[in-house]
């Protein structure tokens, strides 16, 4: 995927293993030489945010365009507001069509992704740079959080 440029979008329950599998495949692409950064999506905009008072926002846009790989957690938490939909997408429109992939994992469906942006405008063109040039892994099951074999009170069953 990321020699074709391609991204992976992740998806499935709280708990299935998204993270987990989406930094292993981060790990595995460190050790082949390219460049990777974790985000989750909203410490990623709050920082961008921050970025837009302090005058680098255009630098931070310029080094996230250079990273081969960049991880985002957590789409979906939350409804983003337009002008952090207009952030997201100058993130994926300065990338589209580089040497760069975007690994995205989120509790939601990608089909409930467009409901998260209020201006219909920007999520149609955010989600057409991101879902048709991606690979799409849907999670299933249980959290693998749970304990085996402990109940509530602490003693084995």
């Amino acid at each position: 995927y990321l020699k074709y440029q391609k991204s992976i979008l992740i998806t499935g329950p709280t708990g299935t293993g998204k993270t987990w599998l989406s930094c292993a495949l981060g790990e595995q692409a460190c050790r082949q030489q390219y460049s990777v950064r974790y985000w989750r999506v909203g410490r990623l905009l709050a920082h961008l945010h921050q970025c837009q008072l302090d005058g680098t926002y255009l630098k931070q846009l310029k080094q996230l365009e250079k990273i081969e790989l960049l991880l985002l957690d957590d789409l979906g938490l939350e409804s983003m507001s337009p002008m952090q939909a207009t952030m997201l997408l100058e993130v994926m429109e300065d990338r589209y069509d580089k040497s760069s992939s975007i690994l995205l994992i989120s509790q939601l469906s990608v089909k409930k992704w467009y409901g998260l942006i209020e201006n219909h405008t920007t999520a149609d063109a955010l989600l057409d740079r991101l879902i048709h040039p991606s690979y799409r892994l849907e999670l299933k099951g249980e959290s693998l959080r749970k304990e085996q074999g402990v109940a509530s009170t602490g003693k084995i069953d």
